[in-house]
């Protein structure tokens, strides 16, 4: 068994959950991929079969652990090279997947990920607040995920409009994001949300922790938002 299998395997067992062999397959040609696509392409700073296993596809696998996917529909906002979108649904086939990123690029490596890992999902090229106020995407999701680097307030606005009301935005952060989290309360009730809990998690084989934030909708997203971006930017919530 190789690194990456291997390491995908003992840190499944270490989350409590299973992993088969067509999974592992589809994780070794996305990885395959990702390094390939990463030598002429600005993807990610992480590289080798370690790494990769643990701190891309582990830590977007441990989501499995905070809620349930099963059949849900799914947006991963600023999914960049496929995460955490494209990792859960490999560990949660039935879920289905959307995944929206600005630059074409980067769409165009996820939809190659796609097709030759034989991964049904939906690669969009596209801005998060001109999607969100569309209506076929506008609240028609149970679930919006992102590991996007940007403050609480800015992610609560790109991503909230996509969720249904009961369902969740689920903001991977670190674990000394408790003040960025209090201090999004005022924002998240404007969206119409609350933060229901947070998930502390280790990412398995690493000495890395990290938080997932959960934040339930509990009423509709007013029409004014998102923003345009510049304004977003400028004035947050």
């Amino acid at each position: 068994m190789h690194i990456l299998e291997e390491k995908l395997t003992k840190g499944m067992n270490e989350l409590g959950l299973a992993i088969d062999e067509k999974a592992l397959t589809a994780f070794r040609k996305y990885y395959e991929l990702l390094e390939e696509t990463n030598k002429v392409m600005n993807l990610t700073a992480i590289s080798g079969e370690s790494d990769v296993a643990s701190l891309h596809f582990l830590d977007s696998l441990a989501l499995l652990k905070v809620t349930e996917f099963e059949n849900k529909r799914v947006i991963d906002i600023g999914s960049g090279a496929g995460f955490p979108g494209i990792p859960l649904k490999i560990g949660c086939p039935s879920m289905k997947l959307t995944m929206l990123d600005a630059l074409a690029k980067r769409v165009g490596f996820m939809a190659r990920v796609c097709e030759e890992a034989g991964i049904e999902a939906e690669p969009i090229h596209g801005r998060a607040e001109e999607y969100g106020q569309k209506k076929e995407y506008r609240e028609q999701f149970d679930f919006a995920v992102s590991r996007a680097v940007a403050s609480m307030n800015m992610l609560a606005e790109l991503c909230i409009p996509f969720i249904k009301v009961g369902g969740c935005m689920l903001a991977m952060k670190s674990v000394d994001s408790g003040d960025e989290v209090k201090k999004s309360e005022e924002c998240l009730e404007k969206l119409g949300c609350v933060v229901e809990r947070t998930v502390d998690y280790a990412v398995p084989h690493t000495d890395v922790t990290h938080r997932c934030v959960v934040i339930r909708k509990v009423s509709p997203t007013p029409k004014q938002y998102p923003r345009r971006f510049a304004k977003i930017q400028k004035e947050p919530l």
